[in-house]
């Protein structure tokens, strides 16, 4: 079973990237660091150099994978509710019932966020906390 789970990967459109941040060591810092980051100071004050000297890098093998700090936003708001899609597919399949299936997309939806093993670089509770705080911005 945990091979299955490890091949998991929650796909967001291409076109919010430069490069995929899943293809890469880096690529994953990158992420894990942006969501400490941005949870800590806030969407208005971060920055690439900020994050650069979080992860240990450079700005510009940062601008390698996003364009801006708003594409990068925009790739956390899309892999979050990617990462809700995959729970609610995992709790409603094989579930014949209508109302059973509305109930389990309901709870998906309304209960508190966990971190997830399956996604490493992913802290999702702080990621909830940046869609709820910062998804308006983009």
């Amino acid at each position: 079973m945990m091979s299955f789970v490890s091949k998991i990967t929650i796909q967001v459109n291409e076109n919010v990237y430069l490069k995929s941040p899943e293809t890469s060591d880096l690529g994953s810092k990158i992420i894990k660091g942006s969501i400490e980051l941005i949870d800590e100071i806030g969407f208005e004050d971060f920055t690439f150099k900020k994050l650069a000297l979080r992860i240990s890098s450079t700005e510009a093998s940062i601008y390698r994978y996003f364009e801006s700090k708003h594409s990068l936003l925009s790739y956390l708001v899309l892999w979050y509710w990617g990462w809700q899609q995959y729970r609610l597919t995992m709790r409603i399949t094989n579930v014949e019932d209508p109302l059973e299936r509305l109930r389990r997309a309901i709870m998906v939806l309304t209960e508190r966020i966990e971190e997830d093993s399956t996604f490493s670089q992913i802290n999702e509770v702080l990621l909830n906390k940046i869609v709820i705080a910062e998804s308006s911005k983009i």
